[in-house]
């Protein structure tokens, strides 16, 4: 494995060509990047972990809002890995993690060891990631990607279904997309409802709550071409959004973008 100077390893020549287990290797060893583009053809995914006093609010929060947050996977209490990442470790393999004591952000660590209970039950939700390889293949290009950025992620207005102790925002990811090709959007994601699908907002941001696109509330802003038009599809992070408001005692998530690279093909949540 190629290092820098100072040991941690290098960023790889070409994330997008890496198998999943080549990238979690990687971020086990301490690599920190955002991960939309690596390991194409496979699917990327959210996380949100809390105790299993918690588990069963944070399920119920998301069957009433499956549009941000689609369930792909839960683990049981204590278990550190599963068929998404066959031989790798939930806490360990993501970029970068957040964690949260009673709803403040307390520590961004590159592992979640020191944090790790016996209690602790790990959703692993959908994640539009999974999607842009479709996008790019039907020439939508994505500019966080053709920019080098983190994709931007807005708080809404609009307020998500409550459960149990679990309130709080819809989160947004935006990419713009040419005037011309937004219906070819629209119909690419629609066929991926296990990541977030279709759109759910289309242009006027201000309908949304969002004042200024150029200060997102996660990640990084995006340069917008002339003629293209700013596309809204729910996000994941919706359930830390809900954490921050709620003020469980501890959750974990990962730190937005920065996502668990999953060992399922894009096309197994691909439907007709």
């Amino acid at each position: 494995m190629a290092q820098t100077a100072n040991g941690s390893p290098a960023y790889p020549r070409d994330p997008s060509a890496l198998l999943p287990a080549a990238a979690r290797t990687l971020f086990r060893s301490g690599l920190v990047a955002p991960t939309s583009g690596w390991s194409a053809g496979f699917a990327q995914a959210n996380l949100i972990i809390v105790p299993k006093a918690q588990a069963f609010d944070v399920l119920l929060f998301a069957q009433r809002n499956p549009k941000p947050c689609p369930v792909l996977g839960v683990l049981d209490a204590g278990d550190t890995a599963g068929p998404l990442l066959a031989g790798g470790d939930i806490r360990t393999d993501v970029p970068k993690y957040v964690v949260y004591e009673d709803g403040r952000k307390v520590d961004e660590p590159t592992d979640i060891m020191e944090h790790w209970r016996d209690d602790l039950v790990t959703f692993i939700v959908g994640c539009s990631f999974t999607f842009e390889s479709a996008l790019q293949a039907n020439g939508i290009r994505v500019a966080h990607i053709d920019q080098g950025v983190n994709v931007p992620m807005y708080r809404t207005s609009v307020r998500c279904e409550p459960a149990g102790l679990m309130a709080g925002p819809l989160v947004v990811s935006m990419r713009p997309v040419p005037a011309s090709q937004v219906a070819n959007a629209v119909r690419i994601t629609s066929r991926y409802p296990a990541v977030h699908g279709a759109p759910v907002h289309v242009g006027n941001p201000a309908e949304l709550g969002i004042k200024d696109l150029s200060r997102p509330d996660f990640g990084d802003p995006v340069r917008i071409p002339e003629g293209h038009v700013p596309v809204f599809w729910a996000c994941g992070v919706t359930p830390q959004a809900a954490v921050m408001e709620s003020r469980p005692a501890l959750a974990i998530g990962h730190a937005p973008g920065h996502m668990l690279i999953t060992d399922a093909r894009d096309s197994a949540y691909q439907v007709p």
